[in-house]
């Protein structure tokens, strides 16, 4: 039997008076220094077990992420994700949003939704003039898309990636911020009984294929495409970028995928939650095997 994931139990925040929100706030995780950012899930979603087995799946596929754990905060579950910036070595993370700014001219930063203009095309350009480099960094965040094809998350919208700039300028350096926030995939919004029609009218490629996801394949496209279809037009488009991270999903057998899903505990994942996750990654890693 699979030992389940073990449960954080934070016992007081930094920032008490981010709580009145009820979304997030820093914490400190029981012996550790560093800080973690525990996140309540939206009432009637599973975004915690979401956000747990996307960071699992990232670690198998050596994706750099931000590690999660579960967690509850006065008997409330949700997650802690472990802070990846060094205020200490003097370490910032500017957004995607904040990146595209300085480097797209006309770019609305503060336009989250219907954002056109968060491209792959202009993301490369943020990444070859605020990183020190570039092709490493398309590389990396070419790995993002990836996993985010994999477990179809739809929400890689331009506040949901960054980069990390350390020390002071001129003499900083910057690097692209491992993957965070993945917490809209998984089909972590719906239903059982939704979740088991699908499963049973084998409909997962018209559930995955109606999920827009957040980086747009053209600025004057009207929607962006669905995660796993911006890896098809990528791989066409970007071979020598995309094939090489595709290939990285020959890490995710069957066994592999059951064993990341099950070891979330039986009371924080329903049984028909767990059968439509694991349908949805072998959807999508037997369609990008077509693709390499």
């Amino acid at each position: 039997m699979l030992e389940p994931y073990p449960v954080v139990d934070v016992k007081e925040a930094i920032d008490p008076e981010a709580m009145g929100s009820k979304e997030k706030f820093w914490c400190l995780v029981a012996e550790r220094r560093d800080k973690w950012l525990f996140k309540y899930p939206r009432k009637n979603s599973g975004e915690h077990w979401a956000e747990k087995i996307a960071a699992e799946v990232a670690g198998r596929l050596g994706v750099p992420h931000c590690s999660v754990e579960l967690a509850i905060f006065d008997g409330n579950p949700g997650t802690v994700s472990q802070s990846f910036v060094d205020e200490s070595r003097g370490q910032v993370l500017v957004h995607g949003n904040q990146a595209l700014d300085e480097t797209v001219s006309g770019y609305d930063r503060e336009r989250r939704f219907r954002q056109s203009n968060h491209t792959l095309e202009n993301i490369w350009l943020a990444l070859e003039r605020e990183t020190d480099d570039a092709e490493e960094s398309k590389r990396q965040f070419a790995e993002y898309v990836v996993l985010d094809a994999v477990i179809g998350n739809t929400d890689r919208h331009h506040e949901n990636w960054g980069i990390v700039r350390t020390g002071i300028s001129p003499g900083w350096t910057r690097t692209l911020a491992p993957a965070f926030d993945h917490a809209s995939s998984l089909g972590r919004e719906l239903s059982d009984e939704k979740r088991m029609r699908r499963l049973t009218e084998k409909s997962i490629d018209g559930y995955l294929g109606r999920g827009h996801g957040g980086i747009y394949w053209s600025s004057s496209d009207e929607r962006a495409p669905s995660p796993l279809e911006l890896v098809r037009l990528a791989a066409r488009g970007e071979p020598d970028l995309f094939r090489p991270a595709i290939s990285r999903i020959e890490k995710l057998d069957d066994d592999s995928l059951r064993e990341i899903v099950n070891r979330v505990p039986d009371d924080w994942m329903s049984s028909a939650a767990r059968e439509f996750a694991i349908a949805i990654m072998r959807y999508t890693i037997e369609t990008m095997r077509r693709m390499i």
